[in-house]
């Protein structure tokens, strides 16, 4: 949930050469596996946002979220936000908790994220994440998030590169994944502990930008099911960038990638206008995956589906923090939201591999994100 697309002035409109996407580095690299240092916090002196985000499905049905977000404005305020929001099978009212931390800092290797209150911990051999925080007693974090497949970034590097000179780039987004893992622990509220001993996907994204001139709308899919993970981010820049869509992810499987690249593609395949502010609500969707085996089998992977009633629409101005929403209120044509699902109706992962085929359901959770 990038709770943090925010703010600026509009730019104006350099077109699609000015973005170097990391689609072009896919094309002769379509997928790195992740080394430990992969996984250094950035924490940039200049305007970005950085965050760490686990998205956890509990075997006993509860989606949640933890995340950590890394805020530079202008190279003037820096902050930090910790996240956690709890999804309920039952289909009552969210639990949100949003709170800047301070005090927050890295290790020495740029591996962990400490702050009062809470930690993000990468173990000795870079395999788990240990999730602590205590920074809102409406909800007490203690995960352990452990990879059990190869962790991949689309590309050499990951990153697609914005600017009229590509040597001397003016802004940068990259996504890095962990699709398949396992996590422990649980979350407490005052309702109770929830137990969400289940499956897990990590991402850590960087927008070395103003995130709103990087990206006007996002797809986000996360889907997990017994045997396969299926993820995808995908985005589409504002017109000053020529409304380019740049499209990362993959399909992992327990101990290792099935393919991973940039030639994938979200679709809204039913809309309707949302009454209250018009952006164009998705009802159904279908995602698809397009890639090759480490062994060079050709792969091709689709889930498509109804998604059912949204689980929530996030308002992002009335949820950002106050100094950035000072920066956001002048911004014409900024209206972020964010709309969050999870299909009851379980969908299938069509998954082909050379000549074998396979289907399998599994639990979807997908955003769909509109900011100008």
């Amino acid at each position: 949930m990038r709770v943090a697309n925010v703010a600026g002035t509009q730019e104006p409109i350099y077109g699609p050469s000015a973005i170097q996407s990391v689609a072009k580095q896919a094309e002769t690299t379509p997928y790195t596996e992740l080394q430990p240092q992969d996984l250094r916090w950035a924490a940039m002196d200049s305007t970005c946002v950085e965050t760490q985000t686990f998205y956890l499905m509990a075997d006993d049905g509860h989606i949640g979220m933890t995340q950590v977000i890394y805020n530079n404005v202008a190279g003037i305020r820096t902050s930090c936000q910790f996240n956690t929001k709890i999804f309920y099978p039952d289909g009552k009212k969210p639990l949100w908790s949003s709170d800047a931390v301070d005090g927050y800092g890295f290790d020495d290797r740029q591996l962990s994220f400490y702050a009062d209150g809470c930690a993000i911990t990468l173990n000795e051999d870079a395999t788990s994440y240990s999730v602590k925080s205590a920074t809102n007693e409406a909800s007490i974090v203690n995960l352990t998030v452990t990879r059990t497949a190869p962790g991949f970034q689309v590309g050499s590097n990951g990153k697609s590169f914005f600017g009229t000179d590509p040597q001397h780039p003016w802004g940068s987004m990259r996504h890095a994944f962990w699709p398949r893992c396992h996590v422990e622990g649980s979350i407490i509220t005052k309702n109770g502990d929830i137990d969400f001993k289940g499956r897990a996907l990590f991402i850590h994204a960087l927008q070395g930008m103003k995130p709103h001139h990087a990206a006007a709308r996002w797809k986000f899919c996360n889907f997990q099911s017994p045997t396969y993970a299926a993820v995808m981010m995908e985005y589409t820049t504002p017109p000053s960038y020529g409304s380019t869509v740049v499209s990362v992810g993959g399909v992992a499987q327990e101990g290792e990638i099935v393919c991973a690249g940039a030639a994938n593609s979200g679709q809204h395949t039913q809309i309707t206008s949302d009454p209250d502010n018009e952006w164009p609500e998705p009802g159904a969707v279908r995602f698809a995956w397009s890639g090759k085996t480490e062994s060079g089998e050709d792969v091709q992977a689709e889930l498509e589906g109804s998604l059912g009633p949204r689980l929530d629409r996030v308002d992002v101005l009335a949820e950002v923090p106050a100094v950035i929403k000072t920066l956001v209120g002048g911004v014409v044509g900024t209206r972020p939201y964010i709309y969050q699902y999870a299909p009851k109706q379980k969908l299938g992962l069509k998954l082909k591999v050379g000549d074998k085929e396979v289907a399998e359901e599994g639990v979807l959770f997908s955003e769909a994100v509109f900011i100008s």
